[in-house]
């Protein structure tokens, strides 16, 4: 699949988007960062009546603030393991998790002990510093806070992960390994379905999603108005789907510019 330019988006398909769900690093942020282009892209997207719904592999204490503090409609956190969303009318903070606390808890041992063997197998790579405000999977950094590693270094951290019976994902920081067969699609449907009444298999044709690397191949295969980011084209070899379009900029200035694109197809 070749991906092609946004500006090329009939602007009749960029109209009719109602629901954009984005990832964070290095589609968000930029160099580890996010920007005020990126942060206001999400206030133009909702001013212009356009759901915005983050989907990322960054953990549960990281979403909590997210969905107080963001611009957004809700966060789905962990790869699918949850989703939050705050509700302004009650004050509160609302979640569903694929897990009750019980079931989390047994699994907290067999995370640790995985994550000591990766550790002691494969040099230079480390614990996500987030690991601490996680609930359900363990992060593995080969690029946040270490030196980058060689592809085959990634390689190794995810066999290790798939031999001890876990999913596994690579972003473009981290190796993320849960044990389920849930991924950031699966928990966008339900939570269109659940918060929204919308089945996300009809309907998808007005959702965009707009990411940058291999764990979000599954929204990239899904959804027919798929964005990825201009620094998307490093993983051509190593993602399983390639998003429908790119943009011209990377990382959060290719955020800025889906927004406006969206924005600008609905003036």
């Amino acid at each position: 699949m070749t991906m092609q330019p946004l500006a090329q988006m009939p602007r009749a398909a960029a109209a009719a988007i109602h629901t954009v769900f984005a990832d964070i690093d290095d589609t968000v942020t930029t160099d580890g960062r996010l920007t005020a282009e990126a942060y206001a892209a999400f206030e133009a997207l909702q001013g212009a009546g356009i759901r915005v719904i983050l989907t990322t592999g960054r953990p549960a204490g990281w979403c909590d603030h997210i969905a107080r503090m963001w611009p957004v409609d809700g966060v789905i956190g962990e790869n699918g393991a949850f989703y939050y969303w705050y509700d302004r009318v009650a004050g509160k903070l609302r979640a569903r998790h694929q897990l009750d606390d019980a079931a989390r808890q047994a699994q907290s041992g067999r995370l640790g002990a995985i994550g000591a063997r990766i550790l002691r197998e494969v040099p230079g790579c480390a614990l996500a510093s987030d690991q601490f405000c996680r609930l359900y999977d363990l992060a593995i950094d080969f690029r946040e806070d270490v030196a980058p590693l060689p592809e085959a270094a990634i390689d190794r951290i995810v066999a290790l992960m798939e031999e001890a019976g876990m999913t596994s994902k690579v972003s473009s920081i981290h190796v993320n390994g849960w044990f389920g067969d849930y991924d950031k699609l699966t928990m966008a449907r339900a939570m269109m379905r659940e918060r929204y009444a919308m089945d996300l298999d009809v309907d998808r044709a007005h959702c965009a999603f707009v990411g940058d690397s291999p764990n979000d191949a599954p929204m990239f295969g899904y959804l027919p108005n798929s964005v990825g980011v201009a620094n998307v084209a490093q993983y051509r070899g190593r993602i399983a789907h390639l998003p429908t379009w790119v943009t011209e900029a990377p990382c959060g200035a290719g955020f800025a510019e889906v927004a406006r694109k969206l924005v600008t197809a609905r003036a």
